[in-house]
């Protein structure tokens, strides 16, 4: 498999709208299958991209202090799965 070029996608539009356009591809009846399976591994590479550009968001202090209030006011007793601290940007980091 040859590595994908993804690198004209530059936004999460730009990669969500090449991602409707795959989706329409693969559901067309007359996409032969190693066409669809081309598509497919477009499709990898555009979300690992996806994966990466969110990895590299720096929140400023008043985005993040909006985040973790929005968060506290959806349900303040499901901070997390197992009911300990918040899930915020810097405990995250870790669990990758």
């Amino acid at each position: 498999m040859a590595k994908v070029d993804v690198s004209a996608y530059k936004t999460f539009d730009d990669i969500t709208e090449r991602l409707d356009q795959i989706v329409g591809d693969v559901r067309d009846k007359g996409t032969s299958l190693e066409r669809s399976l081309d598509l497919f591994d477009e499709a990898i590479a555009l979300g690992s991209k996806a994966v990466e550009m969110v990895d590299k968001v720096d929140f400023s202090p008043k985005e993040r202090a909006m985040l973790e209030g929005d968060a506290a006011e959806k349900d303040p007793e499901a901070d997390s799965a197992d009911g300990g601290t918040p899930a915020t940007e810097s405990n995250l980091e870790g669990s990758n």
